[in-house]
């Protein structure tokens, strides 16, 4: 008996499914008060277990990528929901008994191994659905994590007043593990040599071949692991600095009132979810290289010139055009692992590029902090983001050289 094939968009949805759970990570800042008015603590102190999620996901999605692969998305899916549900009930227990160092290992670290899990497991699963469309399949899923805030951050904040901060926990814990587990039991890989309707022998249209395919050990040997992890760590680094610090940014630029900058940074939520899918489309076809090239060219201006910009709406359409490259950077990357290495052990290559996002969560907002209060200048702090970017500019265009000479050097041993 033949088994029949899924839906490869239902595999989507299901992707989606799990990275709209996970990503309410986003959504921490409506967390921040309540819980430290429970803790009587500050709002550093608080800020750490959000820090800490980001760096557990980086590590957990490195160190356990190879297991992922091995296992399949079902199995690693169900351990995102197990990991990410006890991480958020956990949190709630620890609210309710008032314990903030059990909050920021539950929410911080037993969350963030699920977050690294959850990020990394339907993502190289996708890239294998849609030889054809890597770029849109990945978008839509890493979509799905960046626009979580604006569905989850409303909940919470109902939650917390309706039911109270612990039974909010609870109740978002057991949703975010039905959610997870529901998807993670349709999600599969598909079928060895699978290709999609149109590109089977003999009906015309051809998939592009993959510059190599080989496993994790052997793309630390090359020179466009290193270029792209470069490359993602000065994008997240500036990219997050800005969106940790846009508020006060624009207080000061356009002089806003901190009501008008927080509807400006709901409004970046929406750009930052919407560059995912539009860059990560765009990059089908004009290809993925030229995408970051264009990236790091549009910021090494953008960043540069954004704090000598006085008129309102020209301020805005740079800053939302930046916050959309950071959101694509991410969308962009894992159908560009596919290209470079191939789909063998793609997510533990994803896992290992990852560990820039755990580092550049905690290293982009303390420079833009330390120079901004050293210098008193939000000049000379852009300017500083605005020539590390020509750095990952021209990191760019080195690994553009690296895959034309390796392509040159497949055709000629095919010839």
């Amino acid at each position: 008996m033949i088994k029949k094939i899924k839906n490869r968009w239902l595999i989507a949805a299901s992707a989606v499914g799990i990275h709209i759970s996970i990503g309410s990570v986003y959504a921490y800042s409506v967390i921040t008060n309540p819980v430290r008015g429970i803790f009587g603590v500050d709002e550093s102190t608080v800020n750490w277990s959000f820090k800490l999620a980001i760096l557990f996901l980086g590590l957990s999605a490195a160190l356990l990528g190879k297991w992922v692969e091995k296992v399949g998305p079902k199995r690693s899916g169900i351990a995102t929901g197990l990991f990410f549900g006890i991480g958020i009930l956990g949190s709630g227990l620890a609210v309710h008994i008032g314990s903030i160092s059990m909050f920021l290992i539950c929410y911080g670290v037993i969350g963030g191994i699920g977050l690294g899990i959850g990020y990394i497991t339907p993502v190289s699963t996708l890239v294998k659905w849609f030889p054809d469309r890597r770029g849109l399949a990945t978008g839509m899923a890493i979509m799905g994590f960046g626009f979580s805030a604006l569905i989850f951050g409303p909940v919470m904040q109902f939650l917390f007043e309706k039911v109270g901060i612990a039974n909010a926990f609870f109740i978002l814990g057991v949703v975010y593990m039905i959610l997870i587990f529901a998807s993670a039991l349709y999600i599969e890989k598909p079928p060895k040599d699978y290709l999609p309707k149109g590109f089977q022998s003999g009906e015309g249209k051809n998939i592009k071949a993959d510059i190599s395919n080989i496993d994790a050990n052997a793309s630390l040997k090359t020179s466009r692991f290193y270029y792209i992890w470069i490359m993602m760590f000065i994008n997240i680094t500036c990219g997050i600095a800005v969106i940790a610090a846009a508020s006060p940014m624009m207080q000061e630029k356009l002089q806003y009132t901190p009501m008008q900058a927080a509807t400006i940074v709901g409004l970046i939520g929406v750009f930052n979810g919407l560059g995912r899918l539009f860059w990560s489309s765009l990059s089908d076809y004009i290809g993925r290289a030229n995408v970051y090239i264009l990236f790091f060219s549009f910021q090494v201006l953008g960043f540069y010139f954004l704090p000598q910009i006085s008129l309102e709406i020209l301020f805005l359409i740079v800053l939302f055009t930046i916050v959309t490259m950071y959101g694509g950077g991410f969308a962009v990357l894992p159908a560009f692992l596919g290209d470079l290495f191939g789909t063998k052990q793609l997510g533990a290559i994803h896992g290992m590029i990852l560990v820039a996002w755990a580092l550049a969560g905690i290293v982009g907002p303390t420079i833009y902090d330390y120079v901004k209060e050293s210098t008193g200048s939000l000049t000379q702090t852009l300017t500083l983001f605005s020539g590390l970017f020509l750095i990952a500019l021209l990191v760019s265009i080195l690994m553009k050289f690296a895959i034309a000479k390796l392509k040159k050097e497949q055709d000629k041993q095919a010839a």
